[in-house]
């Protein structure tokens, strides 16, 4: 079927739930009104109140049951509406649930899925346009995914619900509905930890995920130079040999995420890409990154995002030297 990302979703909470009796989704609006981007409608139908559960207005609760009932045997599949209200819960997921496999000694384990729709680009108020997976890459135990296309959406949320230990999956809201793909209909995986190779090229690495990707495609279709694409898919494991590889064959990177520049994803995408790397760099990696700042309300939201422009500006610079 042709799908978009936010159809992706859906489609994949369907499938594992219709496979596996374990699987359930709870969180605010999630069942009556089918939740606040209608990614989890007609659940409720298809699999009843004691699956599909609205809960209320408390993320601390809704991840601290999520950890609870995945302790107990159960696939919990929790939405947070928008990703600036998860802070509340980071206490659950950096205290308990990603560290109970570690503090347990192996005995226990939390697998559950903490979906949420993150960034900019939709006109939305405070609290409802961050990019902040920088801060959640960096808890140990935690996995923090973030697709860019329907097929990858589907293949990816599927095995994050497989997974034996705590998934934090950003959904990219901007291009929730922008485009289609075809997306199977049957059961399939895209493995976590895997980066995908957009582009193939010979002259620089382009390096994003998520809500950006977009965005730098249409840089580097701009590009008077062959570019190679990569696109992380997944921001913690990190897949640094598929980066590293590019990086050696181009000789020359760029990273383009949303966030703050400030102690994001790329500064260390760039360090890595310098640990195992760094004789075959014939230019300093670049950055284009959202700024050190909240993300500005309504309109004024288009100058923090990185922009094809300024995505285009920076490869430029890097072929340059």
């Amino acid at each position: 079927m042709q799908a978009t990302i936010v159809e992706a979703v859906n489609d994949a909470l369907h499938t594992e739930m219709d496979a596996d009796d374990d699987v359930v989704v709870f969180g605010e609006d999630v069942a009556e009104s089918g939740g606040v981007f209608r990614a989890t409608d007609e659940l409720l139908e298809a699999f009843g109140e004691n699956r599909v559960v609205d809960t209320p207005l408390s993320e601390i609760a809704i991840v601290g049951a999520a950890t609870g009932l995945a302790m107990y045997g159960l696939r919990p599949v929790a939405e947070i509406q928008f990703s600036g209200f998860l802070p509340p819960a980071f206490d659950q997921l950096v205290t308990n649930a990603s560290r109970i496999r570690w503090r347990t000694r192996g005995e226990l384990t939390a697998p559950m899925v903490v979906r949420m729709p993150y960034g900019a680009g939709v006109r939305a108020l405070e609290h409802h346009s961050e990019s902040m997976e920088g801060a959640y890459a960096h808890i140990p135990g935690l996995k923090v995914v973030a697709p860019s296309t329907p097929h990858d959406t589907k293949g990816l949320l599927l095995a994050s619900i497989r997974d034996p230990d705590p998934v934090l999956f950003m959904e990219p809201k901007r291009i929730y509905r922008s485009f289609r793909e075809e997306v199977p209909d049957e059961d399939y995986e895209v493995p976590l930890g895997e980066a995908a190779i957009r582009q193939e090229g010979e002259d620089v690495t382009v390096i994003s995920w998520g809500s950006m990707m977009p965005a730098t495609l249409e840089a580097v279709d701009e590009l008077d130079a062959d570019a190679e694409v990569v696109d992380l898919r997944t921001i913690s494991p990190l897949d640094t040999e598929t980066v590293v590889e590019s990086v050696k064959k181009t000789g020359r990177a760029v990273v383009v995420h949303e966030g703050p520049r400030s102690n994001g994803v790329g500064a260390d995408v760039v360090a890595r890409i310098n640990d195992e790397a760094l004789m075959y760099l014939e230019a300093p990696v670049e950055r284009v990154t959202g700024f050190d700042t909240p993300v500005p309300l309504l309109s004024m939201e288009d100058y923090y995002f990185p922009h094809p422009p300024r995505i285009l500006d920076a490869i430029e610079r890097a072929l340059a030297v």
